[in-house]
């Protein structure tokens, strides 16, 4: 714990602007694009097909409260979560905290600097967590990239105490394998799980060798998160070989991955249950023993899907949309050369019941706004609006903006509502957009890479309704049960 008590020395960045130390390659990407590309972007902006440079549209039942840029922490945007009247945004420096009482005037309330991408985040009680998927000179908020060949690197997961939520103070760690490039907590009265998702082992990840078929388990006790350790390593993927028992992807399935882990978890607590998106794989889990999941069923798409990259059930558990990251978020993926079907959401049904429950897809939705060769697009985080007898969700899709659909037809999905801006550059294929777009108490939050923290309200009397939830908090990944 000595390198963890180091960590203490986190440093609480003010409001107003401080001199923060970006890290190193985090930095937006930035990728030429042909001339021909660049010149059909600006001859679509011209004829009104896209929005100008870092122009704003969207549908008349959106409005557009407040957008607060980044400041201290100039590093990518990430992930969102939400706890009474705040909000908590991830960036790849560190995290964020806005006063959201008075959603159309955020207020910061503090900023930490904890370089470490990609700080995904999420928050419970008087605890907050990031996760740390890049090599580090070790566990401290003053650590530094390195490369990962390097083997006293560190990665993992880092806990906070946000009982005084001005100035968080970090109080453990624990290393994974491979890191944690996601998580997701199951919160029980007494301790918090932590089901931590990485992938990516190879030769020069010294730590992070294969077969890399599961999830890490962190048990978190609330009155003693110092004491926090991981408790087990399941195994999703069972089977022979040096890789396990996943997708083998190319050149068996070209195009797409080959699984070495999951990207990313979202659990129902309510229902024991969890639906794994998991490169080449998704997977719909048992929980109801945290530390002992166990699979019920697993799907591919390999006509179709590049890359599982998250899952989202309906209030009614009788659905889960998987999103397909083609592309790694970092491509023009939302075009007429891709097409609706790749690089989009698919659509599962869950029939049966108990163990014998089963994914059946049913249909795929993707925006059906073309965007241009400069912007990043494809499905991304998203979250339901709460409307009972609805399936309604909002999602981000980076440059394509902040997308509302319906799904209560699963072989139906439509768009009801949108937000976007136009591409960050008509000459080069800059990364940014939103990168989660969710729904909270009333109101849509967006956490844009490059613009900073977008508020929205919608106003339509196919969401209306879900103005009447409240709820005390929110993470995601760990989705609520909105109804009895």
């Amino acid at each position: 714990m000595a390198s963890a008590a180091a960590g203490l020395l986190a440093t609480l960045l003010a409001a107003g602007p401080v001199a923060a130390t970006p890290d190193p390659g985090d930095a937006p990407a930035r990728t030429a694009v042909s001339s021909e590309q660049a010149a059909d972007a600006r001859s679509a902006i011209r004829s009104g097909e896209i929005p100008g440079v870092d122009e704003i549209v969207h549908t008349r039942n959106i409005e557009h409260l407040a957008n607060i840029p980044k400041d201290a922490l100039p590093g990518l945007n990430t992930d969102l979560a939400f706890q009474g009247k705040y909000a908590f945004a991830g960036n790849y420096d560190g995290f964020r905290i806005f006063d959201i009482s008075r959603p159309e005037s955020p207020k910061t309330v503090a900023q930490v600097l904890c370089p470490g991408s990609q700080n995904d985040i999420s928050v419970s009680g008087d605890l907050l967590f990031l996760s740390t998927d890049s090599s580090r000179s070790d566990d401290s908020c003053a650590s530094t990239t390195q490369p990962a060949t390097v083997k006293e690197s560190w990665e993992g997961m880092k806990i906070f105490d946000i009982s005084d939520i001005r100035n968080p103070k970090y109080v453990a760690s624990v290393e994974t394998a491979c890191g944690s490039h996601t998580h997701t907590i199951v919160p029980q009265r007494k301790d918090v799980y932590i089901y931590v998702s990485s992938y990516g082992p190879g030769a020069a990840f010294p730590d992070c060798q294969p077969p890399h078929d599961g999830i890490s388990v962190i048990k978190v006790p609330r009155k003693a998160p110092q004491k926090a350790k991981l408790v087990g390593f399941p195994v999703l993927f069972p089977g022979e070989g040096p890789d396990g028992g996943g997708n083998p992807g190319a050149p068996t399935n070209p195009g797409v991955s080959k699984t070495t882990g999951c990207h990313d978890i979202t659990v129902l607590p309510e229902e024991d249950l969890a639906a794994g998106a998991c490169m080449g794989d998704g997977i719909l889990f048992d929980i109801s023993d945290p530390e002992h999941p166990r699979v019920i069923d697993r799907v591919q798409d390999n006509v179709n899907f590049a890359f599982w990259h998250s899952a989202t059930f309906n209030q009614d558990a009788d659905k889960v949309v998987f999103t397909d990251e083609l592309g790694g978020g970092g491509a023009a993926t939302c075009n007429a050369e891709v097409g609706p079907n790749r690089g989009a959401d698919g659509i599962y049904d869950i029939v049966g019941k108990g163990k014998k429950r089963k994914l059946v897809f049913r249909g795929y939705f993707k925006i059906p706004r073309h965007q241009a060769a400069t912007e990043n697009c494809v499905a991304h985080n998203g979250s339901l609006i709460p409307v009972e007898g609805k399936d309604l969700m909002v999602q981000a899709w980076y440059q394509g903006g902040v997308s509302v659909w319906d799904f209560t037809d699963s072989a139906k999905p439509k768009e009801i509502a949108y937000f976007e801006r136009g591409p960050l550059s008509d000459t080069t294929l800059s990364v940014g957009g939103s990168w989660s777009a969710y729904y909270y108490n009333g109101h849509i939050y967006s956490n844009d890479i490059a613009k900073g923290f977008d508020v929205l309200k919608i106003s339509d009397r196919r969401t209306d309704p879900a103005k009447r939830v409240r709820l005390d908090e929110l993470n995601v990944q760990t989705q609520p049960y909105y109804f009895d």
